[in-house]
């Protein structure tokens, strides 16, 4: 909780002048009892007309002074409050993007986005009702019993009694409704993961007609939690007739004391008014209360959920620059040095080369070569995951190359590629970018060289050119066409009204399945990356605009790495080296032909999409 309590820091002035206000606006409140006594002791007793006519303007004063101190604790409190949720939300957006892949899979999206929006609204209400009534209320309560005493001591026993008799009432439904609006969020946090997977997800809903079940769905959760909100509501709603019916049986008896003592000639008449009075404000102010504990407790049950989210620590930590600077510099001094395209070619190519993965001894005598990609024994486990997802990894990739990928379905094929720019670690043995080990790495340094596109073609609303700056912020127009004159869609940008400043709607939604691709690879090679990393990117494009793809990263003048994920042998089996996994295992590793003639698991792939007899023929 002092987390959040931290954001009002800023804001310690408004803080303390919407009680300050609020607490003259009660002092005021609190004198007119005592001003309406004096009209019915003083003004109706003796029949001074113009008496009463002063102690009215006195009340009518009081009331205008107390609402502009009303109106100016309002002001603050509702600055203080919106300023606080502000920093709040920028602050838990902040954290959450700091969060590995790891911590984000398993908070979920959909308890994210209610702890940035309806909890923090929650919270925003609480803050708001705590600097305006939490003060207040209590001092009309203890002032009214205070005045009551000064009136006459027997009678204000009474409220000795009431006051503790409602406290039970008021704290003993917060303490039994303070956990149940914890179940209620967490009941809201399912109904808008629901919601949210059916919005994403309709257009496949609809294609296997599935509307029928998922509204069935939906009005379970749904249901589920109107039922939980209502048992909430019920006990809540406890609060109102329990305290008036306190106070009403106070006030009863106060009257009755009261005219007791006025028959006996111990007090006046005017003074059971007041008293009434007094009862009467404290019956308002602890229904006030009540209200106000309610959203007390239901920021408490908020706050505490966004303070879970704070408590997560990002799993991984980065490299400093200077750290990463002396590893370079260690390198270089080491003799270590890029290998030579020629040379590099010529390594693949030597006899010592096997379908595992494996060299020969033989090597560069006159330079240590500094792999662009390097898996030293690499295996990952997924956090909550009963086994391995990838397990044994060993193989290298020099600068330049073309490295497929290629397996059945949950081989491991994107498990493999989320190591190299770090968005998962490995749980065994090394990656190595360059030499250095991707966790000695600055973010930024790291995230720089490698050039990503997704499974999943995601776009922004926007322009062309907007979503293509993603890749680099400052990148010219010109920088822009070759981009995408290289990833195969200029010929389709061209035809667009407005060309770079063509609108593209949420997610990309007035264009193609090939062209979406196409723009999330010319935004990655935007960003001028030495690795570029396709997972599974090009699998809605045509075999022709595919191969014309491949073409134009072989030409380009950056001689890139390029790691190639795909279902597709002709889209991999031109590669430099092909990777061949199988159930998180390398089931083998070497140029096509190689693969072709000694790996099972490449040969049932290969084939199961080409002829035998191509096959032979390639």
């Amino acid at each position: 909780m002092k987390k959040l309590l931290s954001f009002l820091k800023d804001y310690k002035k408004e803080s303390i002048l919407a009680p300050l206000f609020k607490m003259l606006e009660a002092l005021f409140e609190l004198f007119v009892p005592l001003v309406m006594k004096k009209i019915i002791d003083v003004g109706i007793a003796n029949g001074d007309r113009s008496y009463i006519v002063r102690m009215c303007l006195l009340m009518v004063a009081l009331g205008v002074i107390g609402l502009i101190c009303s109106l100016t604790a309002q002001f603050f409190a509702a600055k203080a409050a919106v300023g606080c949720s502000t920093k709040l939300r920028h602050a838990l957006f902040a954290h959450i993007q700091g969060l590995t892949y790891s911590e984000i899979d398993d908070l979920g999206t959909s308890t994210m986005i209610t702890r940035m929006t309806s909890d923090i609204n929650q919270v925003q209400s609480g803050v708001n009702m705590v600097l305006r009534l939490f003060m207040r209320s209590p001092f009309i309560v203890f002032g009214a019993m205070i005045m009551a005493f000064t009136i006459d001591v027997k009678a204000a026993l009474i409220f000795v009694v009431t006051i503790p008799v409602l406290s039970v009432i008021v704290f003993g439904i917060m303490m039994i409704t303070m956990p149940l609006f914890k179940k209620v969020q967490k009941g809201l946090d399912r109904v808008l993961g629901k919601t949210r997977e059916n919005l994403t997800g309709v257009r496949v809903i609809r294609a296997f007609a599935k509307e029928e079940e998922e509204i069935a769905e939906f009005g379970e959760e749904n249901t589920a939690l109107t039922k939980l909100q209502m048992r909430v509501g019920r006990i809540s709603a406890l609060t109102n007739p329990l305290t008036y019916i306190v106070v009403n049986l106070s006030i009863a008896a106060l009257i009755w004391v009261g005219a007791l003592r006025v028959d006996a000639g111990i007090i006046t008449q005017g003074a059971v008014i007041a008293l009434v009075n007094y009862m009467s404000q404290i019956l308002v102010e602890l229904v006030k209360l009540a209200n106000l504990i309610v959203t007390i407790t239901k920021a408490l049950a908020c706050a505490g959920r966004i303070e879970k989210v704070f408590g997560i620590k990002p799993g991984m930590t980065y490299g400093d620059v200077a750290g990463y600077e002396k590893k370079k510099a260690a390198l270089r001094e080491g003799g270590a040095g890029i290998v030579p395209k020629g040379e590099q070619e010529k390594t693949a190519k030597e006899p010592g080369r096997m379908a595992n993965g494996s060299e020969g001894s033989r090597g560069m005598e006159d330079v240590s070569p500094v792999y662009a990609v390097e898996f030293k024994n690499v295996g990952l486990t997924y956090r909550g995951a009963g086994a391995e997802s990838l397990s044994g990894l060993n193989f290298k990739v020099k600068p330049g190359e073309t490295v497929g990928i290629i397996g059945g379905t949950g081989s491991g094929k994107t498990s493999l590629i989320n190591l190299i720019p770090r968005y998962y670690d490995a749980t065994e043995g090394e990656v190595l970018v360059d030499g250095i080990n991707v966790k000695d790495y600055p973010m930024e340094a790291l995230r720089d060289k490698v050039g990503m596109v997704m499974q999943k073609a995601v776009l922004f609303k926007g322009t062309i050119r907007q979503n293509l700056q993603w890749g680099r912020k400052d990148a010219t127009d010109e920088e822009m066409f070759e981009a995408l004159e290289i990833a195969q869609a200029k010929e389709f940008v061209d035809t667009k009204d407005g060309k770079l400043s063509a609108p593209i709607t949420q997610g990309g939604k007035n264009l193609s399945g090939g062209q979406k691709q196409r723009l999330t690879i010319a935004r990655a090679l935007v960003r001028k990356p030495e690795i570029l990393v396709l997972d599974d990117s090009a699998s809605a494009l045509d075999y022709a605009t595919d191969a014309k793809l491949r073409r134009a990263l072989r030409e380009m003048r950056e001689k890139l790495t390029v790691f190639i994920v795909s279902q597709r042998a002709a889209s991999i089996m031109h590669a430099d080296q092909i990777v061949v996994l199988d159930d998180g295992h390398v089931a083998g590793i070497g140029r096509h032909e190689e693969l072709l003639a000694n790996c099972d698991v490449y040969q049932e792939i290969y084939y199961s999409q080409f002829k035998k007899e191509e096959g032979k023929e390639a």
